[in-house]
C-alpha cells in the first residue's frame, strides 16, 4: 500500500512513524525532533564513514549522541593514520587507505530523508502514475556546449505531464498537471568531478572532500546546495550565459523522458538501467559509476536514476498542495531544506522512481548528493 521511506532528517519537524490504521510496509511524518535526532542517528550509526557522524553534529552539536558520534571520527580518523604509517613503512607498494573509508551499502544511511537512505527490506509495488493530459517530449533534443569546461546539455522541448503519484509516498500528492511552457536546457550529465575541479582550479568552488581516488568522470558527490550555487554562479561566468539548478518539475520533466510508468523505461526493475546497488553491473559500492554507464532515458539524459542523488532549486514541501502548475521553482523566504531527486548508487531500485523526491538541509554536504545544471534556452 504504502512505499517505505525514510525522510531527510536535517532541521526538520518530520519523523517516520506507522500511523494506526495503515499497513505496517507504509510509514507518515510525525513531529517530534527528538524521535528526528534518534532516526538519524539510526540510519549512520553503523558507517565508516567520518563525515556522516560530522553531518550528525553540525545538525545536532548537543545531541543525545554526540559524545558517541565525536569517539567514532577520532576511532576513525585513528585507524586511517595508523593504517597510512604502516603502508609508509612497508617495503612493499603502498595500498591507499582513504582518510574516511566509504560507508558500506548496508551500513550507509538512506537519503530519504536522512542522510543516505537505508533500503527498505519490504515496500509494496505503488501503481503507474497518471497517464499526463498532454505530449511531452519523446525524443532527444540536439546537444550543446557553451564553453570548454561547460558540462554538455540538452535540449528539452516545453510541454506538459503529470508531475508526482498518487500512491504510496504523501510527499508525492497529489499527483497534477504542470505545463512547461518554455524550451530548457538541461546537464546530459551530473556534474563530473573534473568539472569541478575545474570551478575549483579558478578559485570559484572549494575542493571536494573523500572523492581523490575516484574517476573524474564520476559525478562531484559530497555537495550540499550552497556549494552547486558556487559551481552554477562561476559557470555563468566563465560561459556568458545564465546557469542555475533545474526545477524540481523540470528535472521530473525531463527524467521522465515522455513516459508515465514508474521508472522512465516502464513500470518493472530493468537491471542495467540506473547506477544503483541492485540495479546491475556495472556497479561498485565505494562511489559511483562514470557518467554515462548506464543506458540515456528518451531525451538523451544520463543517470536521472541513480549514480547521485541531484540537487534541484525548489524549497522543500511535504507534498504538491498549493504547488504551481508552470514548472517554476516553488521557494520560500528563510527556506533550508532544498528538495534532491534521483537516487544514488547507495539506493536500492525502489529509490530509482521518476516520483521519488527527499530533502537535505541546503548547507549539508553528504556523500551521495550531487547535481545537474540547467539554463534557459534563449
Amino acid at each position: 500500500m504504502w512505499r517505505r521511506r525514510l525522510l531527510p532528517l536535517v532541521l526538520s519537524t518530520c519523523i517516520l512513524a506507522v500511523w494506526p490504521g495503515w499497513s505496517t510496509a507504509g510509514l507518515l511524518p510525525q513531529n517530534s525532533s527528538e524521535q528526528v535526532e534518534i532516526t538519524f542517528w539510526d540510519s549512520i550509526k553503523d558507517s565508516r564513514n567520518a563525515g556522516d557522524y560530522e553531518a550528525y553534529l553540525k545538525t545536532y552539536p548537543n545531541g543525545r549522541f554526540a559524545p558517541l558520534a565525536k569517539a567514532r571520527i577520532a576511532s576513525l580518523r585513528a585507524s586511517a593514520s595508523g593504517a597510512s604509517s604502516a603502508s609508509s613503512t612497508t617495503s612493499a607498494a603502498p595500498a591507499h587507505v582513504p582518510a574516511a573509508p566509504p560507508a558500506s551499502p548496508t551500513g550507509a544511511p538512506a537519503p530519504a530523508p536522512a542522510p543516505i537512505p537505508v533500503p527498505p527490506t519490504q515496500r509494496a509495488q505503488p501503481a503507474p502514475p497518471a497517464r499526463p493530459a498532454a505530449a511531452t517530449p519523446s525524443t532527444a533534443g540536439h546537444e550543446i556546449k557553451d564553453c570548454a569546461a561547460c558540462p554538455a546539455l540538452i535540449e528539452v522541448a516545453p510541454g506538459s505531464f503529470t508531475m508526482g503519484n498518487n500512491k504510496n509516498d504523501p510527499s508525492e500528492k497529489p499527483a497534477h498537471v504542470v505545463t512547461i511552457a518554455h524550451a530548457f536546457a538541461l546537464g546530459k550529465y551530473p556534474v563530473t568531478i573534473a568539472q569541478w575541479n575545474a570551478c575549483v582550479a579558478a578559485g570559484a568552488c572549494q575542493r571536494l572532500t573523500d572523492i581523490a581516488d575516484h574517476d573524474q568522470n564520476a559525478p562531484a558527490h559530497n555537495v550540499s546546495w550552497d556549494d552547486a550555487q558556487q559551481y552554477v554562479k562561476w559557470l555563468t561566468k566563465a560561459s556568458g550565459k545564465a546557469y542555475r539548478l533545474p526545477t524540481e518539475a523540470e528535472w521530473e520533466y525531463a527524467a521522465r523522458g515522455g513516459t508515465a510508468t514508474r521508472y522512465w523505461w516502464g513500470d518493472q526493475m530493468s537491471q542495467g538501467k540506473a547506477n544503483c546497488k541492485d540495479c546491475g553491473q556495472p556497479w561498485r559500492a565505494d562511489g559511483p559509476n562514470a557518467v554515462g554507464s548506464f543506458a540515456a532515458n528518451p531525451l538523451g539524459l544520463y543517470d536521472m536514476g541513480g549514480g547521485v542523488w541531484e540537487w534541484v532549486s525548489d524549497c522543500w514541501h511535504s507534498s504538491y498542495k498549493n504547488a504551481p502548475v508552470d514548472g517554476r521553482a516553488w521557494d520560500q523566504p528563510y527556506c533550508e531544506a532544498r528538495v534532491i531527486r534521483g537516487g544514488s548508487w547507495l539506493d536500492g531500485h525502489d529509490y530509482m522512481l521518476s516520483s521519488t523526491r527527499f530533502k537535505y538541509d541546503q548547507s549539508v554536504r553528504y556523500t551521495a548528493n550531487g547535481f545537474r545544471v540547467a539554463r534557459e534556452m534563449k
